[in-house]
């Protein structure tokens, strides 16, 4: 009977979804300390129903079975055939770090500017359970801003968590978590300056390159799957040297045991093996559509072929000329980033350069690789 007494004294409504709104009377004395408890309680989200959801519990949602829609309708968030709207409250709340929309229109409207604008590519890593009423997603977005002349390539990843409306089982919230940000509220002056930061003029020749999946874009490097790729390499004597250049060149233009000319590719890279840097390569990867007993053999006894395994790979990229000194502080910014994360790097990295050294230094495009021991989505 005591708590009869106590809970007259405040009135809980349900909303939609599974949050919970309390409204406080003015209570009597002896029911003071029980009131200031709950509201504690809610406030360090310690409550989890009411009573009034005991009593009128929502309509059962199949969670699961929502998981495995949005593993099939997400993927078309950005072609013809679009997302399911009927999946979606009316009211739904989209946010991210800098765009706001409180219904369907207005979260469809959203999705078709990105369509106009950026030509956007979307994968789904992952979607799973969360909460009662809550799943989260995974994923990578790269979008192609076609209005500028250099079309520059923005890649955001991140998390969604989507809340679904225990009364009808749609969804009714979407909110937008970026890697790259550490401020994810809107609206983030943060979250502007990434973006706008993105934009900014990179050069990239248009030549077959190693195929990657980004999987995280941080505030100082990407997380990439490299698939395997093959690659001609001689021995070099610095990170930012051309020593060996011709060597491997000479290769791919017909300096070979059938005096074959095999297409040119982007990026050169210089790998170092070791950490103290004393052991290098120059390297030209060779067409996708090749394989190691169809290539021709070199000429040359210190020039040969080799098979690179791919795998996981940290990346920072950078633009202007890339002398030794500063491709060393970008190694080193990259390893400590990379540790800090909680990541394991291994031995050694590889400077990519993907344009020819008479390109304006403020349009070059050169990057930073560390392969990583392993790497998992979270």
């Amino acid at each position: 009977m005591a708590t009869t007494t106590h809970l007259s004294n405040t009135i809980i409504r349900p909303l939609s979804g599974s949050r919970i709104t309390l409204h406080k009377l003015k209570p009597p004395q002896s029911s003071i300390f029980f009131n200031r408890t709950l509201v504690n309680n809610y406030k360090t989200h310690k409550i989890r129903s009411s009573l009034l959801e005991q009593q009128n519990p929502p309509k059962p949602v199949n969670v699961e079975k929502l998981v495995e829609f949005l593993y099939e309708d997400l993927p078309h968030l950005f072609d013809d055939q679009g997302i399911d709207r009927t999946a979606y409250d009316e009211e739904v709340k989209f946010r991210d770090p800098i765009t706001k929309h409180d219904s369907i229109g207005g979260y469809l409207f959203n999705i078709s500017m990105l369509k106009l604008v950026f030509s956007p590519q979307f994968q789904l890593h992952w979607a799973k359970q969360t909460g009662t009423y809550e799943i989260t997603t995974r994923w990578t977005m790269e979008m192609t801003f076609s209005l500028l002349p250099w079309k520059p390539v923005l890649v955001f990843t991140g998390t969604s968590v989507m809340g679904i409306n225990p009364e009808n089982g749609k969804f009714c919230s979407h909110v937008d978590y970026w890697d790259s940000l550490k401020n994810n509220d809107y609206f983030s002056t943060e979250g502007l300056v990434d973006l706008v930061k993105q934009l900014r003029i990179y050069k990239t020749p248009d030549l077959e390159t190693p195929k990657y999946q980004i999987l995280k874009r941080t505030a100082t490097y990407e997380v990439r799957k490299y698939s395997p790729f093959i690659i001609v390499e001689t021995q070099s004597d610095k990170l930012a040297s051309s020593t060996g250049f011709n060597d491997v060149a000479g290769y791919i233009f017909g300096k070979n045991s059938r005096e074959e000319k095999i297409p040119m590719t982007t990026p050169v890279f210089t790998q170092a093996f070791d950490p103290d840097m004393a052991k290098m390569s120059i390297q030209i990867v060779i067409p996708s559509d090749k394989d190691l007993e169809s290539l021709p053999d070199p000429n040359k006894e210190d020039v040969s072929l080799r098979s690179v395994q791919g795998g996981f790979a940290a990346v920072l990229k950078f633009s202007g000329k890339p002398l030794e000194d500063i491709v060393r502080e970008k190694e080193k910014l990259l390893r400590s980033s990379i540790l800090s994360d909680g990541l394991k790097p291994k031995d050694g990295c590889l400077l990519a350069r993907y344009n020819d050294p008479r390109t304006k230094s403020f349009m070059m495009r050169n990057e930073v690789l560390i392969w990583l021991e392993e790497f998992t989505l979270d």
